[in-house]
């Protein structure tokens, strides 16, 4: 469990399932992901999510508000699988429920995951990537301290070629 000043990071519980999947349901996040998914989808990724926390001691963590304790997305680590990408290592992701969109908790919660990370973890770097259109997270990538590293773009295998997200933009911490 992470804690800072509004938030707390942390392993899911039963009662975020409804959070979750209206937070993995949602058009306006999905787009930015290529991805929304139904409910049976979104309770097998918090399934697999708290497997690999209980198995590591990190992952993609519950973002709860400390005010009342609601999931409003996730942020955290997880290890981007051998051969999924052309970039290789631990990669930082988030996603936050549109309501909370602009208030500084993507920023406040991955600057707290990131830190952790590295001084948790016995990587040389972490790494965020995002869309080259995803302004909103690029910026989040710079508030924290991450550096761009354009030498690293790719375009993301799994989108077709005419895909408006296809390309994508790597952004790095090192220790």
């Amino acid at each position: 469990m992470i804690e800072t000043e509004r938030l707390i990071l942390r392993a899911y519980r039963e009662e975020d399932r409804d959070a979750f999947a209206a937070l993995n349901g949602d058009p306006r996040v999905g787009y930015w992901v290529a991805n929304v998914m139904d409910r049976a989808q979104s309770d097998a990724a918090m399934d697999r999510q708290n497997a690999h926390i209980a198995a590591h001691g990190y992952g993609l963590w519950g973002v709860s508000r400390k005010a009342d304790d609601k999931i409003i997305g996730f942020c955290g680590l997880h290890p981007i699988p051998e051969g999924d990408l052309p970039v290789e290592g631990i990669e930082m992701a988030w996603r936050m429920i549109p309501e909370v969109w602009r208030q500084g908790l993507a920023s406040e919660a991955a600057a707290a995951a990131l830190a952790w990370g590295l001084a948790h973890l016995d990587a040389p770097e972490i790494l965020a990537f995002t869309a080259d259109t995803n302004l909103a997270s690029q910026g989040v990538m710079r508030r924290i301290g991450m550096q761009a590293d354009p030498a690293r773009d790719f375009d993301h295998p799994r989108l077709a070629a005419d895909h408006p997200l296809l390309r994508h933009v790597v952004y790095v911490a090192r220790r």
